[in-house]
């Protein structure tokens, strides 16, 4: 073949694709499922996949019949729609030194393994609902362990949590480490000490990024409510809908925007499996505002009173402690300030896709799979009339928030 890769090229490749496996450090602490080509252009690159089922229990009479439930499985559409793609070309001067391609190739899949962890990142701060704002700068334990707290009282594993932090606010939970509690006989403040390495923290394994997504400062003001009368509270969920918004009344919707983080007086969250009430009001987040009253948020509200429905009981997620047709909106995020994401493992997924890149048509192509199973396709045509050679490195994936009231942020100086 005219543009077949070069025995250099396909060490550089190799070199690549190692690199790029080793710096999706959001990525690698996610779901993974791999999808079918044929399904996924059939179904417009669009799937739905199943949330964990949550059952209820009664008290068995001897002599009496039972009461058998619906088991309503609820399901959140997944999406291919991530193909981030860099492209270069190289002249036939510029190949005299083969280190461009590794120099490049090393650009190249930096930057495909940052738009990744970014996906990821994003995903996870504007979506999640767990919101624990944190008056000061990032400093100690307490920080964390506020996340911590709010993710059991919950009903959320106490294992396979992650919680990814920027570097300032990484930095401030090493230096607590390092200083307040220095003992150069204790490996993990040596280690925070020579290398701001902080590593499990409140049942949390730590991440440092580069920077976080910004969250702006609430502007709506202080006087808004939301309707909380009986509808408005009851969301039913839906084995046909998705059941992670739902859209509400509020009396202005004016300088809200999405991400906007708030509470609502006398909505208490519940322990998701036993519906005990945790005595602390329920985090909501702004999804999308869609006219001067109405904003989607996120989680929906089911507070399952009057009659509920089974699909209520078993989702139930707050606890009504005032039955009064409004509320009063508290906003968490007062000051502009980058988020730090925190989640369990299994409610994120990255979906994995793959293109049908065809061979022996005057392009020569190169595939690799990382330990994730993100498959790398890389590319090489030839120009005779200009001599150059032009290279593209490709990825394709989705990034699922499947359940938002499992994962949240972190923000400080609030």
């Amino acid at each position: 073949m005219a543009n077949a890769f070069s025995k250099e090229e396909r060490v550089a490749f190799d070199d690549i694709l190692m690199g790029f496996n080793d710096a999706l450090t959001l990525s690698k602490n996610t779901m993974k499922y791999g999808s079918n080509g044929e399904l996924m252009e059939r179904a417009s690159d669009t799937l739905y996949r199943p949330q964990p089922y949550i059952l209820t229990s009664q008290t068995r009479t001897v002599g009496s019949a039972v009461t058998a439930q619906d088991a309503t499985q609820l399901k959140v559409p997944t999406v291919l729609d991530q193909s981030p793609n860099v492209t270069w070309t190289l002249d036939a001067l510029e190949l005299r030194d083969q280190l461009q391609e590794g120099r490049l190739g090393k650009s190249a899949y930096q930057r495909l393994a940052s738009d990744v962890n970014s996906k990821v990142r994003d995903v996870i701060s504007l979506e999640g609902t767990l919101v624990v704002p944190v008056t000061g700068a990032s400093g100690n334990y307490d920080d964390v362990a506020v996340a911590e707290a709010l993710m059991l009282e919950q009903g959320m594993s106490d294992y396979d949590r992650c919680l990814a932090l920027t570097a300032r606010d990484y930095n401030g939970i090493a230096g607590d480490l390092g200083t307040a509690s220095r003992s150069f006989n204790n490996k993990k403040s040596v280690d925070a000490y020579e290398r701001s390495l902080v590593g499990m923290v409140a049942g949390f394994e730590t991440l440092r990024i580069d920077s976080g997504k910004q969250i702006t400062a609430a502007a709506a003001g202080g006087s808004i409510t939301i309707a909380t009368n009986g509808a408005q509270v009851q969301y039913a969920p839906s084995s046909t809908a998705d059941n992670r918004t739902q859209q509400v009344t509020f009396s202005s919707t004016t300088s809200m925007v999405a991400g906007d983080c708030f509470t609502v007086a006398g909505l208490e969250a519940v322990h998701h499996i036993t519906k005990d009430t945790t005595n602390q009001l329920k985090t909501f987040r702004i999804v999308s505002v869609d006219s001067g009253t109405l904003a989607t948020i996120s989680p929906p509200m089911v507070g399952a009173n009057s009659t509920p429905t089974d699909a209520e009981s078993q989702y139930k997620n707050i606890e009504v402690a005032s039955t009064s047709a409004t509320a009063a909106v508290v906003w968490l995020n007062g000051t502009a300030t980058a988020a730090n994401p925190f989640w369990c493992k299994d409610s994120i997924e990255l979906t994995l896709g793959r293109y049908a890149v065809p061979e022996g048509q005057g392009v020569d192509v190169i595939r690799g799979t990382t330990d994730q199973g993100v498959e790398v396709v890389m590319g090489k045509s030839f120009s005779n009339s200009t001599f150059k050679s032009t290279y593209t490195l490709d990825v394709f994936y989705g990034v699922t928030n499947l359940n938002p009231e499992m994962n949240g942020i972190v923000l400080f100086n609030q």
